[in-house]
């Protein structure tokens, strides 16, 4: 379970060393054995891969001054400390300077054993936590606020990137969970405004009678219950982003006075007659179309066309799931990291049922199931109990095709992830493409995929379409 890691182990008693050496590779642990701590100091640096065993009564320095020095050197470094039977108050004050455990003399090898194992699990997981921590930094910018390589994603970057800079609003366009509110973050960091605030308002998360003073604030005695004067969330956002997200759900009254602020940057408190001038640029996201919203009489069509100067489309998952697997790395280094656990590799089976689902809550249902991944939480239908997965012992079938069967492309086991995804891709579309006579329309259609983003997979992959 641990062999990766190394034990240390000082001790200057030969016999004892010997015991110990053999007591831990009969248990298949790897041990280094030195007899002092001036030995013992060049090998142990920062980040170190193992943990250290040392007695307490040593030649030259002792074990408690090892202790120490380990503690300042890797404060998560576990230090054993083998005692003898007179060494009680050194022990205490061992573990006081931070040893992980002690073992008096005498002590079996099945004790031992244990209590080494114990800390080099627990090393290891501290190891692959701050394995996971500099992963995470390296993913810095825009790239690790929008994960991905797909061709859509790319052009959000690119987008993003373009207009991040410039006063311009923005209307973001896209389904539930498919990061909207994400995109707008990045609008704002990566402009000159980020050292002001970024102030979010979700419009469907208010009451009607509420949104007014929420937007725009209010002069004492505006209204009942108007003790004191309030800063609405426009004049907070001053010099910064405002982003209002469901902007569809805003009413129409309150749609009129937003116009008003966007046309002129003003903006009137409730109850004053005084107007605040605001530099603000706001963001607004929608998962709705306001244009029909406009025909139908349920969104102002003028709001429309002056937040539609650059908008910025977020495409669903499903029509990019080439980037699943990346996503999914991504939220499982930030789950790992968060809880303290590991980080698991999904299974051949899990990552067919990831690829051919239709996700209608798109990344933001990938991030749950990530975090349920790290956690070892069943996830039904996503992540089935593991005797339940396709492919398992006594489970029918083994892909997740509705006949049982796995969808053609399959690759070696040993392929690397990629080649697994790509192959996986490649089938769905082949079947679905014999399924549908090679029409392109209806294969699209039926994948639930733009059909442009269908016609560059299909080249992508070599495939033959009827049309």
């Amino acid at each position: 379970m641990s062999s990766d890691l190394t034990v240390l182990l000082v001790e200057d008693d030969p016999h004892v060393q010997l015991g110990c050496v053999q007591a831990l590779q009969l248990a298949g642990l790897r041990v280094q054995a030195v007899d002092s701590v001036e030995t013992a100091r060049p090998r142990i640096g920062a980040d170190h891969a193992g943990i250290v065993v040392t007695d307490m009564r040593l030649p030259g320095a002792d074990g408690l001054s090892l202790v120490r020095e380990c503690q300042a050197l890797d404060a998560e470094l576990p230090v054993i400390m083998i005692t003898g039977h007179g060494d009680v108050s050194l022990a205490v004050e061992a573990m006081r300077s931070g040893a992980y455990d002690f073992i008096p003399k005498p002590f079996s090898p099945e004790v031992f054993v244990e209590v080494v194992k114990r800390a080099l699990d627990k090393r290891r997981l501290t190891l692959e936590v701050a394995a996971l921590r500099r992963a995470l930094g390296v993913r810095e910018g825009l790239a690790g606020q929008l994960v991905g390589r797909s061709p859509q994603i790319v052009r959000v970057r690119q987008m993003v990137m373009e207009v991040a800079d410039t006063p311009v609003d923005v209307l973001i366009r896209g389904e539930t969970g498919t990061g909207k509110e994400v995109v707008a973050r990045a609008l704002h960091e990566h402009s000159r405004r980020k050292a002001a605030p970024h102030v979010a308002l979700n419009c469907g998360g208010l009451p009607d009678n509420l949104i007014d003073s929420e937007l725009f604030g209010h002069e004492a005695g505006a209204f009942t219950g108007a003790q004191k004067r309030r800063i609405g969330k426009i004049e907070h956002a001053h010099g910064g982003t405002l982003f209002l997200d469901e902007l569809e759900s805003m009413p129409l009254a309150v749609q009129v006075k937003l116009l008003r602020v966007l046309q002129d940057r003003m903006v009137e408190r409730l109850g004053s007659n005084q107007g605040q001038p605001v530099d603000v640029r706001v963001v607004a996201a929608t998962k709705d179309d306001l244009m029909q919203r406009a025909r139908e009489g349920s969104f102002r069509a003028d709001l429309y066309y002056r937040l539609n100067v650059v908008t910025i489309d977020l495409p669903p998952l499903r029509e990019r799931r080439e980037d699943i697997p990346l996503l999914l790395e991504h939220f499982m280094l930030l789950a790992a990291s968060r809880y303290g656990r590991p980080q698991p590799a999904p299974t051949t089976a899990q990552l067919h049922r990831l690829m051919a689902h239709d996700w209608p809550g798109n990344v933001r249902e990938l991030r749950n199931v990530a975090e349920c991944l790290v956690l070892g939480v069943t996830k039904e239908p996503l992540l089935p109990a593991a005797s339940t997965l396709p492919g398992a012992p006594g489970a029918a079938g083994g892909g997740v095709a509705d006949d049982g069967s796995e969808p053609s492309g399959s690759v070696a086991e040993g392929a690397s992830l990629s080649e697994r995804v790509d192959a996986f891709e490649r089938g769905l579309i082949a079947d679905e493409l014999r399924r549908q006579d090679h029409h392109v329309t209806r294969t699209a259609k039926a994948l639930r995929m733009a059909k442009t983003t269908l016609v560059d997979k299909i080249r992508k992959h070599g495939l033959q379409a009827g049309e």
